[in-house]
């Protein structure tokens, strides 16, 4: 694992508040606690743009990213981490009118089970999400994460850009239902920073969606339950739309900065 206090010419010569800042979101990133959630990974990487947003402000950070093409690569990494968090927004807010669609219709109907065409178009709703989220992971597979230079800054920023692919993986596999350790979609894109973490970020959570893959077959369920079962789902839901927009606005903030190192 990369030491960042041991500096190169790429950090000042000295400690720096914000660089340390970094460093310790991206060691609480980087720690093996199955205890973390995804929601909270989310609340830290935003934390963790922040701060490298607050990093980018820095002169000689400036300097060190116009050289070479750095800037370049990392603004194209930029626009594909936006994409994929403005894509996980648009599923999130798809599943959860799903979810509110079927709660309104089991009320509404006042029966003691829900109907078969309720169901029906629940799980057609489901499917789309599922191939939506499927799609996505596979088309992840082409991004390029890896650190190709020892250089701390460039380092650094890699490692950041690992984390929230992980995350954001974590995220679509949560909103499909699965378990990550069932799925049988090939992930061999993290790099060398995260290959620990994408087990923990997505298994610590994945079971307390599974109840959103609500079959045909389960139309005898009575009412009460299923809207027990929905309604928590609804909850985790919530705190992911609250933490992907968080991580949205963080994500584009950083990218202006990078756009701005560019046009200097």
């Amino acid at each position: 694992m990369a030491n960042f206090h041991s500096r190169s010419n790429s950090f000042p010569s000295q400690s720096h508040p914000v660089i340390e800042s970094v460093e310790d979101h991206l060691c609480r990133l980087r720690a093996d606690s199955e205890s973390t959630s995804v929601c909270a990974n989310l609340a830290s990487l935003k934390n963790l743009h922040e701060g490298i947003n607050d990093l980018i402000q820095m002169t000689s950070i400036q300097q060190t990213l116009s050289q070479g093409n750095w800037i370049n690569e990392l603004l194209e990494g930029s626009i594909k981490l936006v994409d994929l968090c403005a894509l996980s927004r648009e599923i999130v807010c798809l599943t959860k009118e799903s979810v509110q669609d079927l709660e309104s219709s089991i009320r509404r109907n006042k029966a003691e089970t829900a109907t078969s065409a309720d169901v029906g178009a629940y799980v057609a709703s489901r499917k789309k999400i599922t191939k939506m989220v499927n799609k996505s992971i596979k088309n992840l597979k082409s991004f390029n994460n890896k650190s190709t230079t020892d250089n701390d800054l460039w380092t650094m920023l890699k490692e950041a850009e690992s984390h929230d692919l992980s995350v954001l993986k974590s995220v679509l596999i949560l909103l499909s239902g699965e378990n990550e350790k069932s799925s049988k979609t090939s992930w061999s894109l993290l790099s060398k920073f995260t290959t620990q973490n994408s087990r923990v970020y997505s298994e610590s959570v994945a079971e307390d969606l599974s109840s959103l893959n609500i079959q045909k077959s389960t139309k005898s369920m009575d009412s009460k339950s299923m809207l027990k079962q929905l309604k928590s789902s609804e909850m985790i839901i919530q705190e992911l739309e609250e933490g992907l927009e968080a991580l949205f606005r963080s994500l584009v903030k950083t990218r202006v900065s990078l756009l701005n190192v560019l046009s200097n």
